[in-house]
């Protein structure tokens, strides 16, 4: 796989929602490295706790699964080359982890997008996926939002409060492109990432109308 190949695109991490989007389920926002499109993905408590350690340089007393995988890859000298999204169907996301051992040979191994990016994390490793994807799955905003930073103030690792600011019966699908578009770049621009995947998903419905 070449990292220059103009057919994928580069990933970064732009923030974690600390907020239940729906039971169980938070919100982890990728955002292209050299382009305007951010991606909305719904992942599972357990690998939102397991992001959130790592986004926020927490430590915990024993090393969780993540931990464990990412020492016993070093420990053999097995590099995580990099975490490819490769496709997006049923409204999942599905990755690859392409590991390179010491002699230089590649193995792929299927993983689920938000243990893949968990171990990436640990190991400092890239992040890839389709153009295609990013058509499919990313919105573009008109400004950069800022990235989401660590505050004592909203931030509990060891329990995530659920939210209420934006119900599931609000009206979304009500609202003008326009109307929606304005309200998803305060989101973004506010941090409130659970609420702007959802905003997202309202433009994508209108858009296939």
């Amino acid at each position: 796989m070449d990292a220059n190949d103009s057919s994928r695109i580069s990933l970064r991490i732009l923030g974690l929602s600390y907020k239940e989007i729906q039971k169980g389920a938070y919100a982890l926002i990728l955002a292209e490295t050299d382009g305007p499109h951010y991606i909305p993905i719904v992942i599972g408590t357990n690998e939102a706790q397991s992001i959130a350690m790592r986004l926020e340089n927490f430590t915990p007393p024993r090393p969780i699964t993540h931990d464990i995988f990412a020492s016993f890859a070093h420990a053999f000298g097995i590099r995580l080359k990099e975490v490819f999204i490769h496709k997006f169907e049923d409204g999942a996301f599905w990755s690859e982890l392409v590991f390179v051992n010491q002699e230089g040979c590649e193995v792929v191994l299927d993983a689920r997008t938000s243990d893949a990016i968990a171990i990436a994390l640990r190991t400092r490793s890239p992040i890839y996926t389709t153009r295609e994807i990013v058509e499919e799955t990313g919105f573009v905003m008109e400004q950069e939002p800022q990235p989401a930073s660590a505050r004592e103030d909203d931030i509990d690792i060891e329990s995530i409060a659920p939210t209420d600011e934006l119900s599931d019966e609000a009206p979304l699908d009500d609202l003008s492109t326009e109307q929606l578009q304005s309200m998803l770049a305060d989101l973004i621009a506010e941090e409130r990432y659970e609420e702007a995947a959802r905003v997202s998903e309202a433009l994508k419905r209108k858009s296939h109308k």
